[in-house]
């Protein structure tokens, strides 16, 4: 048996005794390591849905998740028992057009972990496709190799906007996913990245990371006139917080021609088709990530990025709500790691 952390509503989670899953043909166990909690976790424990994903039945959270290999189904012969990974928590159908053409992200049978109705990994051991499971250096923590799914989500996010040697870069929240889309920004040879943010404390916290500037976003006008101080205008748009007074200072700070990628989810928000028409503005929606978990944990290991300092607190299974809480009760916490193993 296994101890796993269920959401059976909003604001309650119980830990239960389950059997641990066994891997069928082609997927591997995984016993848990490190899962960071995710804003989406939160939303989940806050109001059981996120937009059309709908809990209708009790739901295990968490899906940034790292391990060792613990066992493998028939066929797999990689990666061996005892291989440190970094999980990747989607499995695709295969078969779909959106498959075929390489967006396994997008496949409409997706199973994605924490996701009504697939549960997540606050649990000691999960089942993943054997090459969902890659494997991680010595170099990597097992918190950095769980937060190899954020900074890919990152990554995505910056080949969409193809920021290059160059670019300048505006990174519209400095939450987690914000200051992973920085320190990407950088990574690529962003000329200056400039970040927004209402909250001094994550402005501050983005200067830490490397931004060449950091704007309050609180008076539209002001911030313009700031962003327009620190970089001109935009070439890249990095928009990570889906709020809509937040979205429109970020696209009234854009050069003509440039690239508005929405990372962040939130409610309907309206875009201002006059100035992308008259602009030009190459507008992207980016949901999840493909084909970057190679790359995320080579950017990880080469410590161009710095994930261990975004783990700001650690928790036993036991305290799951903990996690979920920790960026309510401390302004300051980025990454609470559940640790189910411990």
């Amino acid at each position: 048996m296994q101890r796993v952390a269920v959401l059976t509503e909003p604001d309650h989670v119980v830990l239960e005794d389950r059997e641990v899953p066994e891997p069928g043909p082609g997927h591997v166990q995984v016993q848990v390591r490190a899962v960071s909690v995710c804003g989406s976790d939160v939303h989940y424990y806050d109001h059981g849905r996120i937009g059309g994903f709908v809990m209708h039945a009790p739901l295990v959270l968490g899906h940034e998740t790292s391990g060792v290999v613990s066992a493998v189904g028939p066929g797999v012969t990689a990666p061996a028992v005892g291989t440190r990974v970094a999980v990747e928590p989607q499995e695709e159908c295969g078969r779909c057009d959106q498959c075929r053409q390489g967006r396994y992200h997008l496949c409409p049978n997706i199973e994605f972990f924490a996701t009504p109705p697939i549960d997540g990994s606050f649990a000691e051991y999960v089942v993943v496709p054997a090459h969902r499971a890659h494997p991680v250096p010595d170099a990597l923590s097992d918190e950095a190799a769980a937060l190899i799914e954020p900074l890919s989500v990152a990554l995505h996010a910056a080949a969409k906007a193809d920021i290059g040697p160059g670019s300048r870069v505006l990174v519209s929240g400095a939450g987690p996913v914000g200051l992973l889309c920085l320190q990407v920004a950088l990574a690529r040879g962003a000329s200056a990245v400039v970040v927004t943010d209402v909250m001094a404390l994550r402005r501050e916290a983005a200067t830490e990371y490397g931004a060449t500037a950091v704007v309050d976003a609180n008076d539209h006008d002001a911030g313009l006139a700031g962003i327009g101080e620190a970089l001109g205008q935009a070439d890249v748009v990095l928009e990570c917080t889906g709020v809509q007074p937040a979205i429109d200072l970020a696209v009234a700070a854009t050069a003509p021609a440039a690239t508005v990628v929405l990372v962040g989810t939130g409610a309907t928000v309206t875009l201002p088709l006059d100035v992308v028409q008259a602009r030009e503005l190459v507008v992207k929606g980016t949901f999840r990530y493909a084909h970057v978990y190679p790359a995320a944990i080579d950017l990880a290991a080469s410590g161009r990025i710095r994930l261990d300092d975004m783990v700001t607190s650690h928790h036993p299974l036991e305290d799951a709500v903990g996690a979920l809480l920790a960026a309510r009760r401390d302004p300051m916490a980025l990454k609470a790691v559940v640790h189910p193993a411990s």
